[in-house]
């Protein structure tokens, strides 16, 4: 099972960032994926995640601003983050679950950077 994100980057706030994860090696359409992040010198936090009903959530900090999809197949998440801050700025990692997300992820990608100034 491989476990991709692309879409990191460098930006000022304010500004909109879309990342994409791409899942590969497993059927994982019908489980539990998300996004999570982690800033230096602070744990790793739950940002948004898609369970097995389709049921999204996102932690309260960004509700509103971003934005958690799949594509048609199930096999690429989305985040969409709009009226980002610099507070938003960490190591934004995919992961995917064996069911349902209060079951935990079993599967990580390696992180995409995101870096919010100003």
């Amino acid at each position: 099972v491989k476990v991709v994100e692309y879409g990191g980057g460098s930006l000022q706030a304010g500004g909109s960032l879309k990342l994409s994860c791409v899942v590969s090696g497993y059927d994982f359409s019908g489980y539990c994926m998300g996004w999570f992040r982690q800033a230096p010198g602070k744990e790793r936090e739950e940002v948004a995640t898609v369970d097995r009903d389709g049921t999204k959530t996102y932690t309260d900090s960004v509700k509103g601003r971003f934005t958690v999809s799949q594509d048609s197949t199930q096999s690429t998440l989305f985040l969409q983050m709009d009226s980002l801050k610099s507070e938003d700025s960490g190591m934004y990692y995919c992961a995917a679950g064996g069911s349902w997300c209060l079951y935990g992820m079993k599967y990580w990608g390696k992180g995409t950077p995101v870096t919010i100034s100003g």
